[in-house]
Parts: structure tokens; sequence; C-alpha cells
């Protein structure tokens, strides 16, 4: 395949050759090259990574649903408890809605994928199965994760550990955690049951913390001592986390290092939050970084769209960017960042310059999208989008293509 005419990641006019999923030859743009069959005019579009969302709840949308009040009360819990007393009052099957969520973000670029799939006494396995039918059902036109999610605790509820196991019995990719010392209370016995079932059935572990400040860092620190005592450096996502820069500078620079130390990778959905560790110090330092959308549009929250790039601008934005040099390196975040933590194949971003992704030797997985520079496409969001997943086109237009 030849993709003619792009601009990857803001550079001189190429014509890039895509030979078994990966790129081949980037050459000077060439008018006088014919396309063929199955070749694709760029346009001078920009040409950069596919999107890679590591932190999304696929099972938990509402999107193509009729938009509705918002009723969830604060906290946890009390979201967790609005979910339950609604997800189920809808005359479209849970599975569609699901299936529908993830084919609105391969359209909008998005072909790497780190779902949440929520596991308890009342869902059971149903959230899980609708997730995983999904993830068949675009196999070809995205990678998908999934990771069992005890959304309402491990602890606080009899049988929730059995279902997270029958879960992992049946193909999960990750083992989540959530909150082992605010939620469950009980920060020892919640890592004990979530580490030991990552190690039972080989997988990585992925822990949802919201708690604050000083308690934050203690949950923090016995993930920390789990990790070196048993090896699993580059196996744990520490996700949200973002009351961890708020206790003093010292102990900000500490984690920074450790998360480095360990490859602890860490997960963002940009939110306003003002004690958050320095993105770009954990850009800096090789911490494993990605991005994604959370919730979308459902019982927790009105927000989220499925387009990874309208993320991208809330992550400059609530980072208060204004410099090229930053607002790229959410880009490459949003792409890049979030496949290194998906696949160890793809390296962390070395620093804030870093932009991989478009290299020879790279994985076609690719996005070509109008805009003038990288920062322009990140600030003005054009709907003008070819996808590529493994050197192929999959979605054009913002439509999925026929498999």
């Amino acid at each position: 395949m030849l993709i003619r005419d792009v601009r990857p990641w803001g550079g001189p006019a190429s014509d890039v050759v895509i030979e078994e999923g990966r790129i081949a030859a980037i050459r000077p743009h060439d008018e006088s090259v014919p396309l063929g069959a199955g070749d694709v005019e760029g346009r001078g579009r920009l040409l950069l990574p596919s999107f890679s969302d590591v932190h999304v709840h696929l099972d938990s949308s509402r999107i193509g649903l009729p938009f509705r009040e918002h009723t969830g009360s604060p906290g946890v819990w009390g979201m967790m408890m609005n979910d339950r007393r609604n997800w189920r009052s809808t005359d479209v099957p849970h599975a569609d809605i699901v299936a529908g969520t993830l084919e609105r973000m391969i359209a909008r670029g998005t072909t790497r994928v780190r779902s949440y799939a929520q596991v308890d006494v009342d869902c059971k396995l149903e959230k899980f199965d609708s997730v995983m039918a999904a993830k068949e059902k675009f196999a070809g036109r995205a990678e998908v994760q999934i990771m069992t999610f005890p959304q309402a605790g491990i602890l606080l509820e009899e049988g929730t550990v059995d279902y997270l196991e029958e879960s992992l019995k049946q193909g999960a990719d990750v083992m989540g955690g959530i909150d082992p010392s605010q939620l469950d209370r009980d920060p020892v016995k919640h890592l004990d049951i979530v580490f030991g079932l990552a190690e039972k059935y080989q997988v990585e572990i992925d822990i949802h913390l919201h708690e604050p400040g000083n308690l934050g860092v203690f949950s923090t620190e016995l993930v920390l001592e789990r990790v070196r005592a048993l090896g699993m450096q580059g196996k744990v996502t520490m996700s949200h986390a973002y009351e961890l820069g708020g206790v003093n500078e010292a102990t900000s620079r500490r984690l920074i290092d450790e998360f480095a130390e360990l490859d602890i990778a860490m997960a963002s959905v940009a939110p306003a939050a003002r004690n958050q560790l320095s993105l770009v110090d954990l850009v800096s330092s090789g911490v494993r970084f990605g991005l994604g959308e959370d919730g979308q549009r459902d019982y927790w929250s009105p927000y989220g769209n499925c387009d990874l790039l309208d993320r991208t601008w809330q992550l400059a934005f609530t980072n208060n960017f204004r410099r090229d040099e930053h607002i790229e390196m959410c880009l490459a975040i949003a792409t890049m960042g979030g496949a290194s933590i998906m696949s160890h194949s793809s390296p962390r971003l070395t620093g804030v310059q870093d932009r991989p992704g478009t290299a020879v030797g790279d994985r076609a997985d690719l996005l070509l999208v109008d805009g003038e520079t990288p920062t322009s496409a990140v600030m003005d969001r054009g709907t003008d989008r070819t996808v590529l997943h493994d050197g192929r086109v999959v979605a054009d237009g913002l439509r999925v293509l026929a498999h």
C-alpha cells in the first residue's frame, strides 16, 4: 500500500509505503507517482500514530442512547449504586451498546483499547461478556485488552472473588484493583487477592486509585513493595492517582523515580485536578504514561464522546500547556504512550520531544487527520480522518469500513 502526500508528525510532504503491516519506506512526495488499487490519497494531511485508549469503561457506556439527566451521588460507592439501579433500563441490548461505542472509537482513530469490564455480584459476568463480544466483533480493526474490574470492591460483597477468577479463566487480560484502603478498608487483603490472581493467571495489574493525599501515597507504597518483592516490574499500571503530587515535592520526586525504576505505568483521563504528579517530569523520567476517556456518557458522568483527539485537547488544557512541544507531547501520550502500556514492544517515550510511531519499521497503526501542525490538529480536532490498523484501512470519514 502507498499512502501518498502525508506529513508524518507535521514534517515534509511524504509518500509512505506499507508492507506486511509495517512502514517499509518514507520518501519525499512525488506527484507523478500514480495511486493504485488500495492506495490512500493523503491530500497533505498529517500522519500520526493511531490513538491508544488505555482507560475506558466500554461496559458502562450510553453512547447511542438518548441523553439523560445525571443522577449519580458523590463518591465511588454512590456512583456505582446509581449505575446498578439504571444500567439495565434500556430496550437496547447491552452488548449492542458496547459494540457501538467501540465502533465509534475506531472510526475516530483509536485502534488500541484497554477497557474495564465490571465484575461483581450484581452484573456477574454480563458486562464482561459484552466487552468480550465487542472485542471479537472488531478483531482485525482494533486491538482490545479487557480488564476484569471490581468496581464495587473485592471484599465488600461475598462472591466477588469467584466471579473475578472466572473472568480470568475466560480470557481477561488484566486484573483490576480499586482504592484498597478507602473502599475495601483492608489494603493488605485487597492487594493479596489482586496480585495473587494476577500471578496465578499470568496477567498484568491496573489499580484504580482515587484516594486522597497521604492515603493515596500509602496505598501506592504498598503496591511498590509488592512489585519489588514479586519481580513484577513492567506489569503494573496506576490509573487516575491524581492526588499523588499533593503531599510534598520530595514525595512527588521519589514516586516518579520509583515508577521509572520499577517500570510502573500511569493512565490518566485528564481530570481538572490540582495535585497530580507533573506530566512533564513523568515523561522526562521515562515513566510509561497513557490517556483514556474513562466513561462514555454513562451513569457516572455525561462526558465522553469516543474521540481521543478531544481528550488530548483536554489533557493539554488541564495541564495549562501552551507551547507546541508540550501539546505535541500530549499527542505522543495519547498515541504511543498508551501503546507502550499495552505492549512493551512499543518503547516508552524517551522525553518531552519524542515523537514515535511513524518511522520505517514501525507498525502501521496510523491516523491521517487534517491540520496545519500537530498542535493545530489538537486545537481544531478536524473530522477528515482515515484510520489504519496493521497496515489496512479500517475507517474513513468517521465510518468503520466493512471487514
